[in-house]
């Protein structure tokens, strides 16, 4: 009986290491980004030595996934599938950027140093495209059912996180605005161009010539 007690103590005191570990990992990340937070910071911020760090996570990999799926259990990113069942089509398109850009509002921070990272350093870029690639093949999945290419094309940039940046914290726009914008554009842009308008002549107005003055006059 002690012995289980023993056991059970010591598993409990690895799992909150790991768990200070990772929380002071996912914090750096979300100042200076997973490509500048190095092993050393990581132990010091989460109170404990490297050895004891790398006893957990013997490479930068392995702190990379705990962390992706750290973040993934705390507030994960919207799921598509309910979507599915709204018909109308702008309904639906209308409730999935608000799901999306609520989430990039809730985790800015964060994802704009991971997304800053993902431009240059691989192992980010890895763990990334691991996490979050099936997600957002998801959204286009569902929200871009029935969409012509060009749709598709500004669908996607309304996904993109620089995109809810820019209308929201660079423009000012509020997330509904943002939304309802989007929303507009990708709705027009199945829309054929209109024709330019045509306009009709003004008739000109003639004058009769005037003939010379008449000198007896």
């Amino acid at each position: 009986m002690t012995r289980t007690y023993t056991l059970k103590k010591r598993a409990e005191s690895q799992a909150e290491t790991r768990r200070r570990i990772v929380e002071a990992a996912v914090d750096l990340h979300g100042t200076v980004g997973p490509a500048a937070t190095t092993f050393s910071m990581v132990a010091e911020r989460a109170g404990v030595q490297r050895h004891t760090l790398y006893a957990h996570f013997p490479d930068e990999r392995s702190l990379l996934l705990a962390c992706s799926g750290f973040e993934q259990e705390r507030d994960p990113p919207p799921d598509a599938e309910p979507w599915r069942g709204i018909e109308d089509q702008p309904a639906r398109l209308r409730v999935g950027l608000g799901a999306i850009y609520g989430w990039y509002e809730r985790n800015a921070e964060l994802l704009s140093c991971v997304l800053r990272d993902v431009e240059y350093y691989p192992p980010v870029r890895e763990i990334s495209e691991l996490r979050y690639g099936p997600v957002m093949a998801g959204w286009v999945k569902v929200l871009g059912a029935r969409l012509t290419l060009e749709q598709q094309a500004v669908l996607r940039l309304a996904f993109s996180f620089f995109t809810w940046r820019t209308l929201v914290r660079d423009a000012g726009l509020n997330r509904g605005a943002a939304i309802g914008l989007m929303a507009r554009a990708i709705e027009s842009a199945g829309k054929p161009d209109a024709p330019p308008r045509r306009r009709t002549p003004k008739p000109t107005r003639f004058s009769a010539p005037r003939g010379p003055s008449n000198p007896s006059s």
